[in-house]
């Protein structure tokens, strides 16, 4: 008797060895047709695997997250087949499963994705017959016989250290994998081939370059629309295009990987700034600057030297080493030591707008997602072992808050100790059990991270959502009960003694480079009234209305709105136009009507006019949009 436990805690018995698919069966034929697999014993496996002895069983059905992993790496392999059948000299490498799809490496000649669509006829040729997929167990010296001819495969069995090595067969193609895969290739309803680039193999460049061929594979073709059309939402909404068309910011090869703001992204820029500062006073933070340059001995000290070195910037002084700082976090503690502090000090909460410098691959550069100097919202908040529950709680509160007035979601991590690290595992735990602590009483659903945390300490991460349901890590709480060591900071409790203050590390936009870029795509560009680089055009109908919308424009800025008058030999429509498609939010048009009943015609982007609009009405109901940060339109 063979006793199957399910999730639910519910056990069935089985007089003889069964396979997934006879476990699903047992339950109903329609489960077993849409199974792809099954956890057996915490592992996933082929859903055909034998169970021979008494398992815990989880059923892996198409509705399952891990089942769209093992649909794309099995469409993978079934692109290598056809590019095989194809190309006949072509060699393969790997082809893993990968973030929105599968991709697979292949010294080949150059492709173009005008080859895609025969690619594509040849993979579907194989779909259509529901190929079963087999997994084949063989010795090391088996596969290498069988690679003998394939250079790549070699030297990847070569490095495996097991003696059993697992080849996955489907129709006349064999590949070196581990699996699971899908019971057959129907499962595939829906692929497609997206782009194809340049890799090096094993990402050295002294090595050869390969055909890198991205695709996506989905259960069903309304999924795949529905992926290919928010792909072309993101498109229309990529921050590099409308960072161009708005004037906001450029890129310049004097510099890779170093933005230049322009005049209106310095508007949006100083707004994000203007609020954050705003947030951090009312919740008690002072702001402090540090240098960009420090001394060597200063990141040997904070451990950057040995655990950060590779990403870092260097130059010599007086024949000292120095390098540009990729963190705040050493400053602050150089600031915190000036003085003597007393518990009734605490919490000290100091933040800074840091200018930082990592070294990024060119590869990597990514607009502004992905920059070589960026801006961090940093803050360092040291205090008591009794206080570290309310500050993360204050924390996440003002995290919370901001990301509210941006219309953004988010989602929690908590992040724990990497295998690289610093600090006593006696220092993890108490740093571990602080940020629990504080997050259950949050009362908000968080994901344990395990591994990922920072090299001094554990870590929340904030996932914001944007408006295409993406998500953006950015916010980030670090507690820190290292560099406060490593730098001999103390204050001085109630009972005269010197104890180690905790610190905090957390960021709100995180790089404010980054955040920008994700804001828009998030609004399209098109930016709530308080942000907007230029909040109101004035459209004189033709030259003679230009002196008194140039008045107009003196009153509206004086006031405090951001105004600017076109008065271009161009027709009304057009300036209109070009108005929408600067995504100003209030265009106001003036002419004889206007200027004699000294009211005001108001078109919004939302589309809505509103004519005989008296000047302090304008200004009373802009003003109050613009103080209370509103996201809508509705400003009338």
């Amino acid at each position: 008797m063979i006793n199957i436990t399910f999730p639910d805690g519910n056990i069935k018995g089985f007089e003889n060895n069964l396979t997934g698919f006879d476990v699903a069966m047992s339950i109903s034929e329609g489960l077993a047709r849409n199974c792809v697999a099954l956890e057996l014993d915490s592992k996933l496996m082929d859903l055909n695997t034998t169970i021979t002895q008494d398992s815990r069983v989880r059923l892996i059905t198409t509705k399952d997250p891990e089942a769209l992993e093992i649909l794309r790496h099995s469409a993978a392999h079934v692109m290598a087949q056809a590019i095989l059948h194809l190309y006949k000299d072509a060699k393969l490498t790997i082809g893993p499963s990968v973030e929105n799809g599968f991709y697979y490496d292949i010294d080949m000649p150059p492709l173009s994705e005008d080859d895609f669509a025969k690619i594509e006829a040849e993979m579907k040729k194989t779909i259509k017959a529901k190929v079963p997929f087999r997994r084949r167990v063989v010795s090391k010296s088996e596969a290498l016989e069988f690679y003998k001819d394939e250079p790549y495969k070699l030297e990847m069995i070569n490095d495996l250290e097991d003696v059993d090595i697992s080849f996955y067969e489907h129709d006349d193609f064999t590949d070196l994998c581990r699996g699971p895969h899908l019971p057959h290739t129907g499962f595939i309803k829906a692929v497609k081939l997206m782009k194809v680039s340049g890799a090096y193999w094993r990402a050295d460049q002294t090595k050869a370059q390969l055909q890198r061929i991205y695709g996506t594979a989905f259960f069903t073709k309304k999924e795949l629309n529905k992926y290919l059309h928010f792909l072309e939402e993101a498109k229309k909404r990529n921050h590099r295009k409308i960072g161009i068309a708005l004037d906001l910011f450029s890129f310049h090869d004097e510099a890779p990987g170093m933005p230049f703001f322009h005049a209106k992204g310095m508007v949006v820029w100083n707004a994000l700034l203007d609020y954050w500062r705003a947030e951090h006073r009312t919740a008690g933070y002072v702001e402090t600057k540090t240098p960009i340059l420090l001394q060597r001995s200063l990141w040997e000290k904070s451990g950057h030297w040995d655990n950060y070195r590779e990403n870092m910037y260097f130059t010599t002084i007086d024949d000292n080493a120095n390098a540009i700082k990729p963190m705040n976090c050493p400053g602050g503690m150089l600031m915190y030591k000036t003085k003597r502090h007393s518990y009734r000090d605490l919490p000290i909460r100091a933040s800074e707008i840091g200018l930082v410098h990592r070294h990024e691959l060119s590869g990597v550069l990514s607009g502004l997602f992905r920059v070589r100097a960026f801006h961090q919202d940093d803050a360092h908040i040291f205090m008591t072992p009794e206080q570290i529950q309310d500050e993360i709680l204050g924390v996440l509160q003002l995290e919370e808050r901001i990301y509210k007035t941006f219309g953004l979601g988010f989602n929690l991590e908590l992040s724990t100790r990497p295998e690289k690290s610093i600090g006593t595992d006696a220092q993890w735990e108490v740093a571990t059990k602080g940020l629990e602590a504080a997050l259950d009483t949050y009362g908000k659903a968080y994901k344990i991270n395990e591994g990922d945390g920072a090299f001094y300490g554990p870590k929340i991460d904030f996932h914001i959502k944007d408006a295409l349901g993406r998500t953006w890590q950015c916010g980030t709480v670090q507690l820190d009960m290292s560099l406060p060591e490593r730098f001999d900071l103390f204050y001085i409790d109630k009972d005269n003694e010197k104890r180690r203050p905790i610190m905090i590390h957390r960021t709100v936009y995180g790089s404010i480079e980054r955040f920008f870029g994700i804001l828009i795509e998030h609004f399209a560009g098109k930016f709530p009234l308080w942000m907007a680089p230029v909040q109101a055009v004035v459209l004189p109908i033709n030259d003679d209305f230009a002196p008194y919308a140039d008045d107009l424009r003196i009153t509206f800025e004086t006031a405090g709105v951001r105004t600017e008058v076109d008065s271009r030999t161009e027709s009304l429509n057009k300036k209109v136009r070009d108005a929408q498609l600067d995504q100003i939010p209030l265009i106001l048009t003036v002419g004889k009507k206007e200027k004699e009943s000294r009211n005001l015609s108001v078109r919004t982007l939302d589309g809505n006019v509103r004519f005989g609009v008296t000047h302090p009405a304008f200004l009373d109901k802009v003003l109050s949009h613009i103080g209370q940060r509103k996201l809508d339109l509705e400003i009338f």
